[in-house]
């Protein structure tokens, strides 16, 4: 385990990049202060004590869960996504979590912050690892569920392991996009294959444009987002069809096996914040994902015209903090007749309890930069989880136990509520059912 002046220092730079997007599209949050203040800023912090380093959960499925990284074609028409699954065995190596010094460079270069800092991360956090088995062999013998997954803005393919592993521990087939439009902290392709071969990296950084041009570059990189997820299923479907496809990272990973190991029948997609967005889009356009889960989703880049071109299901999962009213009027504008829509409140949840983050640092350190909420991080996670595990067994059609968690689905918890943070009642009339909803209640 790092110092605790280090973790501090870690949680620090990587949560002021990952936990206000609206701040990231027009602006660097660290550029205007003088660089005294900043290293006042990071004093302060290191001088603080964390306690109760927690670290990611493992899935609290049956199934063991392996985990490959995969990357096919060459420059920025390449499409890379870490991919979960649910494996043969538990004696591989455990998953690298942040695996690229550059990744936390891009973080550090985001923020303003000097290139020494992405050193000292890379060089106490670059060999941790998630409880994932890397390049474990798949558990064959039947057919999986597929859920192609899409990262928030300033994110990456990895850090939001949580949820993948404890999907694939359900028995789903992950595939954690990393996008190239720009909205990734840092992303990386091969010009070509003597490039690949001499593992030549081009790295690419997030894109900041400035505020007059912030919402037509977010529009257009949602659309470019949704032609990924789509692109990463047709080429996972050639992988189950046995089309002979290259793994140009190299890997010493067989891709064969997944040959016929994919319910094409049953596929979803669900992303946070700027994923979510992706969700909607993606299912606007692809009608091969059956159903959609927007984890307190962003929805500045959502054009008005969406609503209307979303028929599969669409569960919104909220966190208690993160949404204005404004976002969940335009996400209830998706209850239309004969459309099935859910929406559920983590009570004391913020906008980093569904990201890897929020498992970094202890309780009073992680309240202190808004990477956890009143509520335990672990409860929060395994509450969002469980809702969707139930969520996609009625619209995928499963024939598995999670049922049980279907009152999680409705709000029916503790520690959720139905509808969006600002809803009152407890059963508010434009979630009781999916028929449609009054028009008094948008305006």
């Amino acid at each position: 385990m790092a110092p605790p002046t280090l973790h501090v220092l870690f949680c620090f730079c990587c949560c002021l990049a990952l936990v206000h997007p609206f701040d990231w599209q027009d602006l660097n949050p660290v550029a205007h202060l003088k660089s005294t203040a900043w290293f006042c800023k990071i004093q302060v912090l290191m001088s603080a004590a964390s306690f109760g380093h927690t670290t990611i959960p493992k899935g609290s499925g049956s199934h063991s869960v392996g985990c490959t990284d995969l990357m096919f074609d060459y420059a920025n028409k390449s499409t890379f996504f870490r991919l979960y699954y649910p494996s043969q065995d538990h004696d591989h190596f455990d998953t690298l979590w942040i695996p690229n010094e550059e990744y936390f460079f891009g973080l550090s270069k985001f923020l303003g912050t000097p290139r020494f800092v992405a050193k000292i991360l890379n060089f106490f956090y670059g060999s941790s690892t998630v409880p994932a088995n890397w390049n474990s062999p798949l558990r064959t013998g039947e057919k999986y569920p597929l859920i192609v997954f899409s990262h928030g803005l300033g994110a990456f393919r990895t850090i939001y392991s949580a949820i993948g592993i404890d999907l694939a521990s359900h028995g789903f087939i992950v595939a954690a996009v990393e996008h190239r439009d720009g909205s990734a902290s840092a992303t990386y392709y091969f010009e070509d294959q003597p490039a690949a071969e001499m593992r030549n990296r081009s790295w690419h950084y997030l894109v900041i444009p400035t505020q007059q041009e912030a919402k037509g570059v977010r529009k257009e990189q949602v659309q470019k987002r949704a032609k990924e997820c789509s692109q990463a299923l047709s080429l996972i479907l050639d992988i189950d069809q046995g089309a002979p496809v290259k793994n140009v990272l190299g890997l010493d990973f067989d891709l064969e096996q997944f040959k016929g190991s994919i319910d094409r029948s049953r596929i979803a997609i669900i992303g946070h914040s700027f994923g979510g967005a992706t969700v909607i889009h993606t299912l606007s356009e692809d009608r091969r994902f059956r159903c959609g889960i927007a984890l307190d989703a962003w929805m500045l880049p959502v054009g008005e015209e969406m609503h209307s071109k979303v028929p599969q299901p669409l569960f919104f999962i909220n966190s208690a903090s993160f949404q204005s009213l404004s976002d969940t009027m335009k996400m209830k504008k998706f209850y239309l007749p004969d459309k099935e829509r859910k929406m559920i409140t983590i009570k004391g949840s913020v906008h980093q309890n569904f990201a890897d983050f929020t498992f970094s640092t202890g309780k009073i350190i992680g309240q202190k930069l808004t990477l956890k909420g009143d509520i335990d991080s672990n409860v929060a996670i395994a509450l969002s989880d469980k809702a969707s595990l139930a969520f996609l067994q009625k619209y995928l059609g499963l024939h598995k136990n999670f049922d049980r968690w279907d009152s999680l689905m409705e709000g029916n918890d503790e520690n959720l509520k139905p509808g969006s943070p600002f809803d009152t009642t407890t059963q508010p009339p434009t979630l009781q059912n999916s028929t449609g909803i009054q028009k008094q209640n948008l305006d």
